[in-house]
């Protein structure tokens, strides 16, 4: 056997002296960061790996380190530039220098590490992840919802010890107007790998309740850009953009907007600007209600204005009519008693000229003849006079039936809007605050204002309660919360 037998390190020094006479300097190196560990030196332990393209299946892997010094200056540099931590999952381009060890093998030693490109790398990944939403339909779906002008019952995601969570609540609980809101909080990881799992699970357990709210607002207070990362997660943007509810966001920083901010209803820039904008939600709809409640008045006055003129036009026209029946029945008895009087006058003339006749062609008959005549004429005159007064009778009978006619519309018009003028009345008595109060309400105030939270309460405080009959004065003693 000619070939040349080495020992195993031998073979190694072979190996390594290669190596160093291949890569004598420092190369860049492309790879994706698959473990990372900091030991308590300060020191760096990565496993490099590198996937083929469009799989998952591992094609190469190495292990590489960077020592401590050189850590503590690479680590804070690439943060501050990429806005993201340094962790595993990044793909990075590294500057090392290739070592061979005879016990522990392949290894590089990282010099320089290239933020750009893993900048670049996650701009892709951005891209990427919305491409894939707006391809899958969602991107749009959460901004469809409609969202309710008072926004009352509200979700919240966040951390239970944010900053900006105690922000928003403040501003939302303790808003000028006294608007009440219903919060409740899902607790959730806000930051870091953890996060959108974190989030998905509260939104999962929110979907139980969807019934009891009107919207989901996540939140964070600000912090530094690497903090935010975890927002630009597929998956997560994925649950937002279909959730039942609308969504709003106030992740609390002015700069690009995360992709989860891109999928929500509505973005605001920070807590309390969400805050102010459920606020500005409830006053706009409290403005409308003042102003129907200021038409509705309006309506009631001007309707009652109108009925009151439409009693008293129907009163003059009643009057003018019951006046004009009068003269007109005046007048036809009048032309009556005149027509009467005539046909009266005509009688007796006729039966004068008759009797003169009489009288001269029976000149000669005797006395007793005279007086028998005389007496007949005395009937007709009885006779004559009964027949006027019973036509007297009979038109004032009438007339009097008129005049009662006109009596007994007149009253039942008068009642008739008199009944709608008080059932008016009765309504604007009913809605009187002072009635209200006889009811057995009552108004507690608080410096002046209506309390309608037990939140506005602090123990020792004077309250005014107002009654229908007067005030009672009270200090708060003690505070159950339901």
């Amino acid at each position: 056997m000619n070939s040349q037998q080495l020992s195993l390190y031998e073979l190694q020094q072979q190996v390594k002296s290669s190596l160093d006479d291949a890569f004598s300097l420092p190369v860049w190196v492309k790879a994706e960061i698959s473990e990372i560990t900091v030991n308590r030196s300060g020191h760096c332990y990565l496993e490099l790996i590198e996937t083929e393209q469009g799989t998952d299946s591992v094609i190469a892997r190495c292990r590489a380190t960077i020592w401590s010094y050189t850590f503590r200056m690479l680590k804070p540099y690439f943060e501050t530039t990429t806005g993201q931590n340094f962790t595993q999952g990044l793909k990075v381009l590294l500057q090392a220098k290739v070592e061979y060890h005879e016990v522990f093998g392949f290894s590089l030693n990282i010099r320089d590490i290239d933020p750009v490109y893993t900048l670049g790398d996650m701009a892709r990944q951005r891209r990427e992840i919305i491409r894939k939403l707006q391809e899958d339909g969602v991107f749009e779906m959460n901004k469809e919802l409609e969202l309710p002008i008072v926004t009352q019952r509200i979700a919240i995601i966040s951390s239970p010890t944010a900053a900006g969570l105690q922000d928003f609540m403040d501003q939302l609980h303790n808003n000028m107007h006294q608007f009440v809101f219903y919060t409740k909080l899902f607790p959730a990881v806000m930051q870091g790998s953890e996060a959108p799992r974190s989030i998905m699970n509260a939104l999962d357990l929110i979907y139980n309740y969807e019934h009891m709210f009107d919207a989901v607002v996540i939140i964070r207070g600000g912090g530094a850009q690497i903090d935010l990362a975890c927002f630009d997660n597929y998956e997560l943007a994925f649950h937002v953009s279909q959730f039942p509810l609308p969504v709003i966001t106030g992740i609390g920083h002015d700069k690009d907007d995360t992709v989860i901010d891109m999928v929500a209803h509505t973005r605001m820039k920070t807590p309390t600007a969400v805050a102010e904008f459920l606020i500005s939600g409830a006053l706009q709809f409290d403005q409308q209600l003042t102003e129907l409640e200021n038409h509705f008045i309006e309506l009631v006055n001007d309707q009652l204005e109108e009925n009151k003129n439409r009693l008293n036009d129907a009163a003059d026209q009643l009057n003018q009519l019951v006046n004009q029946m009068i003269v007109a029945q005046r007048n036809r008895l009048e032309i009556a008693q005149i027509q009467l009087t005539n046909r009266t006058n005509a009688f007796l003339k006729k039966h004068q000229s008759e009797l003169k006749q009489v009288t001269i062609e029976t000149k000669n008959k005797t006395n007793r003849f005279v007086t028998r005549q005389n007496h007949m004429l005395s009937q007709s005159g009885n006779m004559l006079n009964f027949a006027f007064r019973k036509q007297m009778l009979k038109s004032k009978n009438k007339l009097n039936q008129c005049e009662n006619l006109v009596k007994i519309l007149s009253l039942e018009t008068i009642r008739t809007e008199k009944r709608n003028l008080n059932s008016i009345q009765e309504k604007l008595r009913l809605v009187d605050p002072q009635n209200i109060l006889k009811r057995g309400y009552s108004l507690t105030m608080l410096n002046g204002k209506i309390v309608k939270s037990v939140g506005q309460l602090q123990k020792g405080d004077l309250l005014e309660t107002r009654l229908s009959d007067g005030t009672v004065e009270s200090n708060v003693d003690k505070i159950n919360k339901i």
